[in-house]
């Protein structure tokens, strides 16, 4: 049995971290702030299932609190941090970008430097895809350019893998960052096109599609994720992995899979394209194949099914979840 710091625990990824480290048999500590970023029902709805489960404790703290972060790695014996907390999401970024680096960024370092300090053997940080902007050969390579990303939220991840990098060199952390492709699946994250589409879809409102929806993304299970992310616990000492599905759908074949698990068509409003959006998303996964024996085994067809199923379940508060436009 190990302990583990798990931050964003209350997020969509972070919950499913939990619970893969509590069917384990690990301890779990979970952190979260309840930022203002989505409607908080969500995150109260996965924090209530976390703690239901023995084994998992919690405290609300926020990353960017240097004293609060020291805090815990003086109150605890982690054997490894898993930092997931972040302000997540492309088009908001571009409009605050501030909240990005101070939470992605500062925030990754305070926890960094928390488990330098109290001898924290193994940190796992979560990036993003959208680090490998555009320009790139897909399927996308974890050696490829990430110099020309697209969003300041892209920006506040590179800087967090940067530091990574420094603290693995200067003071021999063990360290995994995965890059994360488009993750969805049930309780997922409302500013996201697959929880938005299903609700506007089976609520018979509008669905506001930014671009022709020929643009396609690299769609993948949040258990998969969760799965992967745990695998990357082991001693690697320093790696940049990428986790996703390996088949990128467009944007239209997602409505038409929705469409299809919920029976009804979607009254479809186009938008402009965000200039922030990038076109494609195509992980290459032979590294986590390699170093961590993972693949995918969500489809995209089935991960929805499953998806469009908890939300029919849930549906009583689920259609009341504030997805915006």
């Amino acid at each position: 049995m190990a302990f583990y710091l798990v931050t964003g625990a209350a997020g969509f990824i972070g919950a499913r971290v939990a619970d893969f480290l509590l069917d384990a048999g690990h301890q779990v500590v979970g952190v979260d702030n309840f930022a203002p970023a989505y409607d908080e029902r969500l995150k109260r709805y996965r924090l209530e299932r976390l703690q239901r489960r023995e084994g998992f404790t919690f405290h609300q703290v926020d990353i960017t609190d240097r004293d609060a972060v020291f805090a815990l790695g003086e109150r605890h014996r982690f054997d490894g941090v898993i930092n997931l907390a972040a302000r997540a999401g492309v088009r908001y970024s571009v409009e605050n970008p501030w909240v990005y680096i101070q939470t992605n960024t500062t925030g990754a370092l305070n926890l960094l430097e928390m488990s330098r300090r109290y001898g924290v053997p193994k940190f796992v940080q979560a990036s993003t895809s959208s680090l490998y902007g555009e320009g790139n050969p897909v399927p996308y390579r974890e050696d490829a350019n990430t110099d020309r990303v697209l969003s300041p939220y892209a920006a506040s991840k590179k800087a967090a893998e940067a530091l990574c990098y420094t603290y693995h060199r200067l003071y021999g952390l063990d360290i995994t960052v995965f890059r994360y492709f488009t993750v969805y699946g049930p309780a997922g994250r409302p500013d996201m096109a697959p929880f938005r589409f299903v609700q506007w879809v089976a609520e018979g409102r509008p669905l506001h599609l930014f671009g022709d929806g020929s643009q396609s993304r690299d769609f993948t299970y949040v258990d998969d994720i969760a799965r992967g992310t745990v695998l990357g616990l082991k001693p690697l000492g320093y790696e940049v992995i990428n986790l996703g599905n390996d088949r990128p759908y467009t944007v239209n074949e997602l409505i038409a899979l929705i469409e299809d698990a919920l029976g009804r068509k979607a009254k479809i409003v186009r938008e402009p394209r965000h200039p922030a959006d990038v076109e494609t998303t195509w992980a290459s996964i032979e590294k986590a194949r390699r170093l961590l024996g993972w693949q995918p085994t969500v489809t995209l067809p089935e991960g929805i099914r499953r998806t469009v199923e908890w939300y029919l379940a849930e549906r009583e508060w689920a259609s009341q979840v504030e997805t915006g436009v």
